[in-house]
């Protein structure tokens, strides 16, 4: 648990979801499956004194995914929240998951259950750093300077959009790859002719090959020097598979933002079979959770490149979170067109030469202009 100064214990007195989805003209292709829209999950929390802090819920899939995952934030995250004062975010963030542990069991939704108290955990920690007064990559010990990287440059002509991100000040890129051999192949190569040999590229596959096809793509791919594979196979692969994967693939793997829990990350980088480590703080653990796993993957010396793709409030806490923990590494910044990461994040979406400056003010530095993306909000409640 990270020390904070003198704190007064938080009384939460209101948990509040705002559901918003917006439009694009050209779907998010992903290996198993399309994004047609791009929505955000927002958490409002306030206290008794009117402070408000803010978070973000990982949403993206099913389609039908973001209302309800709105929904289990209000139902059965508030409720807890408001039962006590909390003198520390971590100490919410541990009774919220012993709390709801049976039910997710119950419900077979652990992952969802997961996703949002890693939203309310955000939203405490900005409250919290906001009550102090100090912007929260400064409260957790961190520097504000991180590393970016451009990611989800899609199947179709990605060396067009990845063009136009490096004019925006990005220096290292991510593809998407699991859609054919030949398909996967000049894609890379395309962009490793582009860019020549001194461009950091990166590859994921979002789990959609099997362990022998793994091999094989990664010793065709390998030409191009990728700095990683992300998740080549299905993260429910044992260990051991992981391990002989690693053994044998020609480039680095990734993974981690499908991971739960610190005793699974905890294997994880105890295996060896993990070069980069990317959880995903929307997804499980917020700063309570993702910060000590940040910790012991540079430890074990692995790069911590957190996971983002979302809206703009759970990408400035990535930024956050990686100032926090340090060491080499990145922070994903998705490339394809979101208003709802743009509204939120603003200027922080453009880097200067690869890197992110992060502000000097208090919580995450940013407060949502909800009425911006008023048009885009959608009803989520009952009744």
């Amino acid at each position: 648990m990270t020390p904070l100064p003198e704190l007064s214990p938080i009384h939460v007195a209101k948990v509040e979801a705002f559901v918003y989805r917006a439009p694009v003209t050209e779907p998010v292709e992903t290996s198993f499956g399309i994004m047609h829209d791009r929505p955000a999950v927002l958490v409002r929390i306030e206290d008794d004194e009117g402070a408000v802090g803010w978070g973000e819920i990982w949403c993206n899939f099913p389609g039908v995914g973001a209302e309800h995952r709105a929904r289990i934030l209000e139902s059965c995250i508030a409720p807890i929240l408001k039962e006590q004062a909390w003198p520390h975010p971590t100490h919410a963030f541990n009774a919220l998951a012993q709390r709801l542990h049976v039910l997710g069991l119950q419900t077979g939704e652990p992952g969802t259950m997961a996703q949002a108290i890693a939203g309310a955990d955000i939203a405490m920690w900005d409250l919290t750093a906001r009550h102090l007064n100090q912007p929260l990559w400064k409260l957790l010990g961190g520097s504000r300077h991180v590393q970016v990287y451009a990611s989800g440059l899609s199947p179709t002509a990605p060396e067009h959009l990845a063009a136009q991100k490096k004019e925006e000040g990005y220096r290292a890129f991510k593809l998407k790859v699991g859609f054919g051999v030949q398909r996967d192949l000049t894609n890379l190569r395309a962009l490793r002719s582009m860019f020549g040999d001194d461009t950091l590229l990166m590859i994921d596959a979002n789990q959609g090959w099997t362990p022998d096809s793994a091999i094989e793509m990664s010793e065709l791919l390998a030409e191009c020097k990728p700095l990683w594979l992300e998740e080549p196979i299905r993260v429910d692969h044992n260990l051991e598979q992981w391990v002989q994967l690693a053994k044998e693939s020609k480039i680095p793997l990734a993974a981690g933002e499908n991971m739960r829990g610190e005793a699974e990350f905890s294997a994880a980088i105890a295996s060896g079979a993990f070069a980069v480590l990317q959880p995903d703080l929307g997804k499980w653990g917020g700063f309570s959770g993702c910060v000590p796993v940040g910790k012991q993957a540079l430890a074990g010396n692995r790069l911590f490149c957190p996971h983002w793709l979302g809206g703009g409030v759970g990408l400035v806490a990535s930024m956050h979170l990686k100032a926090a923990v340090g060491g080499d590494g990145f922070v994903e910044v998705d490339s394809n067109p979101n208003p709802l990461r743009d509204h939120f994040a603003g200027e922080l979406v453009y880097p200067t030469d690869g890197a992110i400056t992060l502000p000097e003010a208090s919580g995450l530095g940013i407060t949502p202009d909800l009425q911006a993306v008023g048009g885009f909000l959608v009803p989520h409640k009952y009744g």
